[in-house]
């Protein structure tokens, strides 16, 4: 469960499409981001025939997403919905034979969230669990007779507690922890329903505090079951993940990799080979490679690539691998034969991924693969939000199965390129650039930066719904990419390494540079703003230069001994430095890389947003920046969302979010 350091901040496709639309030409409003559909998770059927999807649709009266899992025919995209009215409903997966789908769900009787399981010949959902706890990922067996999940232990010291004697330990774990954590582990029971049996127990944990549960994977034979086991249960010690396995009748355990860092493992299909990823040759600082184990010799399978790779998956031969990673300002797919050159699949103008509001990540791409060698996955365009889309073989060309956001091809939407350029230490960087609608050759317009988090993400062409607001309001928009965004190759990412300020920071002013020889910016009315580490590069910019003239700074991180000291991933932090921030070794850089040493410089207006109980850049550091801005007479504004995550992810509070964002730069830049 390496990073996507700063979480991800998966904003999804927001939700649900209107029956009827008016025929006029109009742009992208923030109205419109109560009808965006958002599709996950797509599972192909093994004889390849159908998919199952996970459909989003928000309900902005409850101000909750309404989820369903509809089944679409691959030959012509027939879409019928099997599951609906449903609390916590996920995960859909196939029997081996194709007969049964099962799915997550809250079950009303237990509370807690078990697995159910539905015949496709007709009747209703069966559950399959009885986990006090819920169940967090589950996988079938090879026969289809058993379920191996992952469910959390009860409560630690429960009777303690009870009895008002509430004090806990506090190891690294994040600083709103208010208990100690119980770890994950991996169960199996009959698919048939009955008493589930408890294969792992110890302090290692199959989960983490804020990761969630990991994904059971059987051996072909169904005797073994393997998993990624953490040290313990805090997020923070993630990147000691190792590859352990069971014997499912005797329940004997041992690590079939060792590899610090291991994660995300895979049976081939044929063969004996398995899959695994971890980042390449151990340095947190590199992306995730794919290796492969044959006849017990572990390699990089990705090395002549030397980039980060979000997902892949397994083609039925045993041989080949489907990769999924940025590629300059795309998301794309590779086919990787485990030995030799891998070549790019032909996906036209289609982005391999499910589309973000705020930022865009590469590393995110939904596919599942059929027997018959057939491929779904979730993608976008520059003018269309996510669909499902199917790949009838590894060289056939995408074919769009749904038209769930049909409404948005109707819009005059802000038309998306992508410009590259010289930046320093000889590195060719790239961004994308979102034209204002209605946009006029040799006209200036006001210039808005949007800054991805990550840093390990990119922004890529696909659908870009802030982007698309901002370009509505008369905006050019630039997303730049910079030093220790994952679409270059590991020689970029890894160059934020000690540099995590200034080196970025740099970057972005040379895209700048670039976008405004174009000829097409009011240099007098030019903006910066992002969220996360977004946010983290609109405080380093607007203390480092003065060009800005507004700013919106999201969840900033601004203080890296701060963040260390009290966010769940401190180690990650650590990994970027070297070195701790209280040694001799780290005292000097954590400070000069940390934005609040220079509040003093900052002139620029600036709106900063953030969520109350954020663990991953904790409020503190929107607190430090807001009174730093203010006791030096800057403007500034601060808002809270009332949140225990890193962004708000419902419809009301997610609209407002964006509000406030273009409210802001056109007060101030208009």
């Amino acid at each position: 469960m390496k990073s996507v350091r700063f979480a991800i901040l998966w904003i999804a496709c927001l939700l649900a499409c209107p029956s009827g639309e008016a025929a006029a030409t109009r742009a992208f409003q923030l109205s419109d981001l109560q009808k965006i559909v958002s599709l996950g998770d797509p599972q192909i059927s093994p004889d390849g025939k159908e998919i199952a999807v996970v459909v989003s649709t928000p309900d902005w009266s409850t101000d909750k997403a309404i989820k369903k899992i509809d089944l679409v025919a691959v030959a012509n995209g027939t879409r019928r919905t099997l599951v609906s009215h449903r609390d916590n409903l996920s995960s859909p997966r196939w029997s081996p034979d194709g007969a049964r789908l099962a799915f997550l769900a809250k079950d009303p009787r237990t509370r807690k969230t078990q697995v159910f399981i539905m015949p496709m010949k007709g009747g209703g959902a069966r559950r399959a669990t009885d986990n006090g706890q819920g169940v967090g990922d589950y996988a079938w067996s090879p026969d289809g007779k058993s379920i191996a999940f992952i469910a959390q232990d009860p409560p630690l010291h429960a009777e303690a507690i009870k009895a008002h004697n509430k004090v806990f330990r506090i190891t690294h774990g994040h600083f709103l922890l208010d208990k100690e954590v119980a770890p994950w582990q991996l169960w199996v029971a009959p698919a048939s329903g009955g008493k589930a049996r408890q294969l792992t127990r110890g302090a290692f944990s199959l989960g983490t505090d804020h990761g969630g549960a990991t994904t059971p994977i059987w051996s072909r034979d169904g005797k073994r079951v393997a998993f990624t086991q953490f040290p313990d249960v805090h997020w923070a010690s993630s990147f000691r993940s190792v590859i352990g396995e069971v014997d499912v009748a005797s329940g004997d355990m041992r690590t079939l990799v060792s590899a610090p860092g291991s994660d995300h493992v895979e049976f081939a299909p044929a063969g004996d080979a398995h899959a695994f990823s971890r980042p390449r040759g151990g340095d947190q600082n590199n992306g995730d490679a794919v290796y492969v184990n044959v006849d017990g010799k572990a390699y990089d399978a990705t090395a002549a690539l030397a980039r980060h790779f979000g997902n892949y998956a397994w083609m039925p031969d045993g041989r080949t691998l489907i990769t999924a990673g940025g590629l300059g300002t795309h998301t794309v797919l590779w086919k990787q034969p485990l030995s030799g050159k891998a070549t790019l699949l032909d996906l036209g103008d289609v982005e391999a991924n499910n589309g973000l509001g705020i930022t865009t990540s590469s590393s995110t791409t939904s596919m599942s693969v059929s027997r018959t060698g057939a491929i779904a996955f979730i993608g976008t365009t520059a003018n269309h939000p996510c669909e499902l889309y199917v790949l009838d073989s590894i060289d056939a060309r995408p074919r769009r199965l749904t038209d769930v956001n049909a409404f948005t091809d109707s819009l005059d939407l802000g038309r998306t390129e992508s410009i590259e350029w010289m930046g320093p230490d000889g590195f060719r960087e790239d961004g994308v650039l979102v034209y204002p609608v209605g946009y006029q050759q040799g006209r200036k317009y006001p210039l808005v930066l949007v800054i991805h988090g990550g840093p390990p993400i990119s922004s890529n062409a696909g659908f870009q719904q802030l982007a698309q607001l901002f370009a509505a309001a008369g905006f050019l928009v630039f997303q730049p990419n910079y030093r220790g965004s994952t679409n270059l190759g590991d020689a970029y990412q890894h160059a934020i390494y000690r540099n995590t300020g200034d080196g970025p920071g740099k970057d972005v002013m040379a895209g700048l540079a670039a976008v405004e020889k174009l000829g097409m910016v009011d240099e007098s009315r030019i903006g910066v703003s992002g969220w996360s580490y977004g946010g983290f590069m609109t405080a380093w910019l607007t203390s480092h230069y003065d060009v800005w003239k507004a700013a919106v700074a999201g969840a900033p991180l601004t203080d890296w001994l701060m963040d260390y000291s009290i966010s769940y991933y401190q180690e990650a932090d650590a990994h970027l430095f070297g070195s701790s921030p209280w040694t001799n070794a780290g005292w000097d850089i954590w400070r000069a890389q940390s934005p609040i040493t220079y509040v003093r410089n900052v002139k620029a207006p600036t709106l900063i947003l953030g969520d109350v109980m954020d663990s991953n850049v904790p409020l503190v550091n929107a607190e430090e920046w807001y009174h730093g801005l203010r006791d030096n007479g800057v403007t500034v504004e601060f808002y809270a969302y009332p949140e225990t995550s890193h962004l708000p992810h419902d419809i009301v509070q997610i609209s407002d979010v964006y509000r406030r964002w273009v409210g802001w730069m056109e007060k101030y830049l208009k």
